[in-house]
């Protein structure tokens, strides 16, 4: 479990409680140590958060300050949800477990009126077995974005012209009904746009690239009049 999850799970346990929490029932919960508990509760306290207490005691957050739920209403709730949907089902397998992690502890700590609220929204993106999401492709371009990997393609065009390049990738986007991926392309020694429904093969170099200023993301965005709306 990552330490943010662990230390909003902390607090979540904490929250409207009247008797000490035991470190020890907090580790058995988190599947971690009680040194990690203890770590992670100093950390917290650190930062500012109300906690009172101490190892071999328990915790309690301190009476009166008591850290309110997150709130929102139920325009923003709604676009909350919307978004999750979305994200499941254009964003790729990786980004979609994401947006559906995130929306759960978020209704973790909602009130119920807003929590039963957040189910009743009736504008859904179905997810399909056939668009290029469900393939895996944009979670490997996604993921060699990140890691700034150079890429072997083979590329097929609107003529269905076919030509090998490799391509420095810098973004994804998303224009609704199809994904581009943006990046400079060394065969053309210019900045490009890719259509992954396009790519008929695709293979990492091996090779990492650095971004500088000149063939960086920000001169891309410069280059194709993203810059506003990237932002």
């Amino acid at each position: 479990m990552r330490r943010a999850d662990r230390l909003f799970l902390i607090i979540h346990a904490l929250r409207g409680r009247r008797s000490a929490l035991p470190a020890r029932s907090l580790a058995g919960t988190l599947g971690v140590s009680l040194r990690t508990v203890y770590r992670d509760v100093v950390d917290l306290q650190t930062s500012g958060v109300p906690i009172e207490g101490e190892a071999g005691v328990g915790y309690v957050l301190r009476k009166g300050a008591d850290i309110p739920p997150l709130m929102f209403n139920a325009e923003e709730l709604e676009a909350l949800v919307v978004g999750t949907r979305f994200v499941r089902a254009f964003g790729g397998k990786r980004l979609g477990l994401g947006a559906s992690a995130a929306l759960l502890k978020i209704e973790a700590v909602l009130p119920p009126e807003l929590r039963e609220r957040s189910r009743r929204t009736r504008i859904f993106a179905p997810e399909l077995d056939s668009r290029i999401e469900a393939s895996g492709m944009i979670d490997r371009l996604h993921a060699a974005i990140e890691n700034n990997e150079v890429l072997r393609l083979e590329y097929s065009d609107q003529s269905g012209d076919a030509s090998l390049r490799e391509v420095e990738p810098l973004c994804l986007a998303f224009w609704g009904g199809s994904w581009t991926i943006g990046g400079w392309c060394r065969l053309r020694n210019d900045f490009r746009n890719f259509r992954p429904d396009r790519i008929v093969a695709m293979a990492a170099t091996g090779e990492v690239f650095a971004e500088t200023k000149s063939r960086g993301l920000e001169a891309y965005l410069q280059a194709v009049g993203m810059r506003g709306e990237a932002r």
